[in-house]
């Protein structure tokens, strides 16, 4: 039977005989076997409303399109101003070059480390020099072109104080990978509108400020009242609850209903206390060891915890899923539980339930299953609509 279909017509290693045979055809009918051209005849024509499109042969097109590709094609690899450009055009461009350069790596040359331990990375394409552009420029006008920076012009020291401040300083943005044009362009402008340094009021300080005592002030009493017990400060990442209270209030405002928390043991005690509001009298029970978990083994840091917050847009139910001591495996737990939520719930955009899931830096790099999480994102089955992923890095791991 091998044999057989070797032998076919039809067959693909007889391929280009029929097609050489369908090739003669096409010049002349009568130069192909009668049975060949019977089997022409019959093949199917275009008809358009006007005229019958008849095929013509191929191997006249084939050998223009082999002449075309043999043709020597020569590149510029650097780019020819027109004679009539002038100096101030030139640099024109490179400001905008340079602006595009801080928008990609600024991230990179952001100070993110408040202790000092690590060197700042020099990136060449953020130099001014490498852009053909030098402090002698600082006092020429250039347009900003798609900058935010309420001008439409704006002299070059102005512009390079903006990029400093806006993407180089002690917030650090990665996001010019995103293919979503309308998304980045959304960035952008939250950025550099206010140099990635909000004017917040009087009270909103307070706010923050009371957030941020209250993080530390229970820290340092754990620390104090039970010196050499274990458990997982917040110290250096205490921003995390202000974050959080943020996060909630926003959620709130724009309509959602349930906010479900996912984390590992860094700061959990903290989230609880401070976040959830959880009795500190009953945490401080746990830790004399007066409370008795109803599973052996399980500890006051893998425990959870729910509680409801008001907020602008109403009540908002909050819940911090139990985790166990593996870091990362609470992550597809929290986005099942939120598809749960939000099919109960008829929340089709997921608009009314959602995520927030914090990771140490250095689970969130080494363990797989963030990754696959993430992958779920992707699937219509598991997607949530969006997680909010804060990497907790107070250096520790």
């Amino acid at each position: 039977m091998e044999a057989l279909w070797r032998s076919s017509h039809i067959a693909g290693g007889n391929a280009s005989y029929v097609e050489d045979l369908y090739e003669s055809y096409l010049r002349d009918p009568n130069g192909v076997p009668e049975q060949w051209r019977d089997y022409f005849d019959k093949l199917p024509r275009v008809n358009s409303a006007v005229v019958q499109i008849e095929d013509v042969p191929h191997s006249v097109i084939r050998e223009r399109f082999a002449q075309i590709s043999k043709m020597r094609v020569r590149t510029e690899a650097t780019v020819k101003h027109d004679s009539q450009a002038t100096e101030y055009e030139r640099k024109q461009v490179q400001v905008v070059q340079l602006i595009s350069a801080y928008r990609q790596r600024g991230h990179q040359k952001a100070n993110l480390d408040p202790l000092g331990l690590a060197e700042r990375e020099q990136v060449a394409d953020l130099e001014l020099g490498f852009h053909q552009l030098s402090q002698a420029d600082f006092d020429t006008v250039f347009q900003t072109g798609s900058l935010h920076i309420g001008k439409a012009d704006a002299t070059l020291g102005e512009i390079h104080e903006a990029l400093e401040r806006t993407y180089c300083d002690t917030i650090g943005a990665e996001f010019m990978h995103i293919v979503d044009t309308q998304q980045r362009h959304w960035i952008m402008q939250r950025m550099e509108s206010v140099r990635c340094a909000p004017d917040y009021g009087a009270e909103v300080r307070l706010q923050l400020l009371q957030h941020l005592i209250q993080a530390e002030g229970l820290e340092k009493s754990l620390g104090s009242k039970y010196p050499g017990t274990k458990r997982f400060g917040l110290e250096g990442g205490e921003s995390l609850i202000p974050m959080i209270a943020e996060m909630i209030q926003r959620c709130g405002a724009h309509g959602a209903q349930e906010i479900v928390i996912g984390m590992a043991h860094r700061g959990r005690l903290n989230v609880l206390v401070n976040i959830l509001g959880k009795n500190p009298s009953e945490l401080f029970a746990e830790f004399e060891g007066r409370v008795k978990y109803s599973s052996s083994g399980d500890v006051k840091y893998h425990q959870g915890f729910s509680s409801n917050v008001m907020t602008s847009g109403g009540e908002v139910h909050l819940a911090l899923a139990f985790n166990p001591s593996h870091l990362e495996i609470v992550s597809p737990v929290v986005e099942g539980s939120v598809r749960a939520r939000q099919e109960r719930r008829g929340d089709i955009g997921g608009d009314r339930v959602v995520p927030i899931v914090v990771h140490g830096d250095a689970s969130f790099a080494g363990q797989g299953v963030v990754m696959e999480t993430f992958q779920m994102s992707q699937t219509r089955a598991y997607k949530t609509g969006g997680t909010v992923h804060i990497v907790l890095n107070n250096q520790v791991g």
